[in-house]
């Protein structure tokens, strides 16, 4: 349980944590950080900036995948060593994820992304008592 729990708060904080290349990524254009109207700015953003903030969103996205999984098993206390492997890939995979988005490696984007959204709807599918 502990390490669900675990996989649920960096899950959690990975949105958060996504923040601070999109941060420099504004911080870099010109003007600077226009933290009087972000969103504008955001959607201004070319290359590596509309990358980060793409990343970024993308975590709230996989975030909402993941959380019912976690709480699902827990929940129904479908907690061993697959359920707590699934979390632990999905953790490795969406860290891959914002790697491969922010250095722009389509591909490995894409792969990681799968591999994350699998992990998380097999949580589900676990914790389906049958």
């Amino acid at each position: 349980m502990t390490t669900l729990l675990i996989c649920l708060s960096i899950a959690t904080l990975m949105p958060i944590l996504a923040k601070a290349p999109l941060a420099y990524a504004m911080n870099k254009s010109e003007g600077g950080y226009d933290n009087k109207h972000p969103r504008a700015q955001q959607a201004g953003l070319t290359g590596f900036g509309a990358r980060a903030k793409a990343a970024h969103e993308n975590c709230f996205e996989a975030l909402i995948m993941f959380t019912p999984g976690v709480l699902a098993c827990a929940i129904t206390n479908t907690i061993g060593p697959v359920i707590t492997s699934l979390a632990i890939a999905f953790v490795i995979a969406r860290t891959v994820y914002l790697l491969a988005y922010w250095y722009n490696i389509h591909v490995l984007r894409s792969t990681a992304w799968a591999v994350g959204f699998v992990c998380s709807l097999a949580l589900l599918f676990f914790a389906i008592p049958f």
